[in-house]
């Protein structure tokens, strides 16, 4: 399975970054990816209010993301903001392309290292995966990471994959917490791991924003076994990666964490 993630560096404007998807699900495609996933708040960046931007998943923005998916053959993962009942938006995740259709409502917010994303997002709670090319994927956001349960229950519906899209906060210790995160929950699940992050800003001559978790980059493939397989930098860019799908089998015959599980506990 070839997929594709693509490190950009969303701005403000919902119409360029469009423009960002179409040439990475153009590029993609061309290098023979199935899948093409960009980080969390593409359709707009953080450190802007959100509500003014959001659009439902019949709105102009998901829509043009649909149209630019069969028009490239590619399945595209995308963050933007939808409504929420409550005024509130959702961080949500568009998955679409031929034969797919779905969306994921981020589950955990980001509220820690001072920012609170609650304050203005409203939490998702269905667990969602995706079927390309009879391979299931599950799909997580960003601080989603900190949460082991989600990727063992992306294992539990048959994925062999979890996608990540993320737009990480920068700060001490961040990047290594971002690493270690991302191997723990590949070996926790004995999953694939497919994070892509935002770009670091400061990377295009955009300057950080206090603290509102605009991107470090260090987008990365983990493989099931928990050892890093391929990262990219700071900067934009587009990391294609070949997933031994029956990697994920041997890895769970070695290690069987999730057979060897003695629930519930206490």
């Amino acid at each position: 399975m070839r997929i594709a993630l693509s490190q950009i560096a969303a701005g403000t404007d919902p119409k360029d970054n469009l423009a960002a998807v179409r040439a990475q699900a153009r590029a993609a495609a061309q290098a023979g990816a199935r899948i093409v996933v960009l980080p969390e708040a593409t359709m707009t960046r953080f450190g802007i209010p959100l509500g003014p931007v959001a659009e439902p998943l019949d709105g102009p923005w998901a829509t043009e993301v649909r149209s630019i998916a069969q028009a490239e053959g590619i399945v595209v993962v995308a963050g933007m903001f939808t409504p929420a009942p409550d005024g509130r938006v959702t961080n949500t995740l568009i998955a679409t392309g031929p034969g797919v259709e779905a969306s994921y409502d981020k589950i955990h917010l980001y509220d820690a290292f001072g920012f609170a994303e609650s304050d203005t997002v409203a939490p998702g709670a269905e667990i969602v995966t995706i079927d390309v090319d009879d391979v299931r994927f599950g799909l997580a956001t960003c601080y989603d990471i900190r949460f082991p349960e989600l990727f063992r229950a992306h294992a539990d519906a048959g994925a062999a994959v979890s996608l990540l899209p993320a737009s990480w906060g920068a700060g001490p210790g961040k990047r290594d917490q971002w690493d270690l995160l991302l191997r723990a929950r590949a070996l926790d699940a004995t999953i694939w791991l497919a994070a892509v992050g935002q770009a670091d800003p400061t990377t295009i001559g955009e300057p950080t924003r206090g603290s509102a978790p605009t991107g470090i980059g260090y987008s990365a493939v983990v493989g099931p076994d928990g050892r890093m397989r391929e990262q990219l930098g700071a900067g934009p860019g587009l990391l294609v990666a070949d997933l031994d799908i029956a990697e994920v089998a041997s890895v769970r015959q070695k290690v069987s964490v999730l057979a060897n599980r003695r629930l519930p506990l206490g």
